[in-house]
Formats: C-alpha cells, structure tokens, sequence
C-alpha cells in the first residue's frame, strides 16, 4: 500500500484547505486512514479516521465541527476537508493506515505512512 498525500499550504485564519491523500496498491474499502498532524516541537497528533467498511468516523476534539474526513470511492483518495483553520492547526499533515479495515487507537502502530503536507495558518 502506498500513501501520497497533498493539498498543504499557507492560509489566513477561517480559511479552508481539503487534503488529499492517494492510496494505490490497494483499495480504501477495506482500508482505514487515519489523518495525523505534528506541530513544531510537538508530539504528532492523531486527527481524524474513517473505517472502511461501515464509514464510521472519528474526531479529535480540537477539530470536531470544522474539519471532516471523506474517502472518493471512484479515484481511490481520502480526504481532509479543514474549515475555519485557526494558527495551533499550523503542522505537517500526513495520512496513515493501520493495514486493517477499523480505525485503531491514534497510539496504535500504523503500517503505511504518507510523506507528509505542510498546513500553515498565518495572518
């Protein structure tokens, strides 16, 4: 399984940004990604997954309500659309799967990783 994800860049606060992540080498029906984020200096962050089978989906706090993770069945990419971006969502964004259809713990170990986007919220 291989993992590219893009769509990063350089925002003002309240803007939005949709990442994208492209899975090949296998399908995401019956992979889960997860969406993971690493702030400066800070530990990496487990954001957002969508399981494979039933679309259940699964937030962390900080960013329930303005970002959802969305999977195009036809082109094979999951998604992150981030809405209302504020400054602490300043990080490298980079999507992951666990090999298995189910979300796992955000702790849990992740066999394909993306190479990581950048998001940069500034005004």
């Amino acid at each position: 399984l291989q993992l590219v994800d893009s769509g990063g860049g350089l925002v003002q606060p309240g803007d939005s940004l949709r990442l994208s992540c492209e899975v090949s080498g296998g399908s995401l029906d019956y992979y889960a990604i997860t969406w993971f984020r690493q702030a400066p200096e800070k530990k990496l962050e487990g954001v957002s997954c969508r399981n494979a089978l039933n679309g259940r989906t699964n937030y962390v706090d900080s960013v329930k309500g303005r970002f959802t993770i969305s999977r195009d069945n036809v082109k094979n990419i999951m998604y992150l659309q981030m809405n209302d971006l504020k400054p602490e969502d300043t990080a490298v964004y980079t999507c992951a799967a666990p090999g298995s259809h189910y979300c796992v713990g955000f702790n849990s170990r992740y066999e394909y990783w993306g190479q990581g986007t950048q998001v940069n919220v500034s005004s």
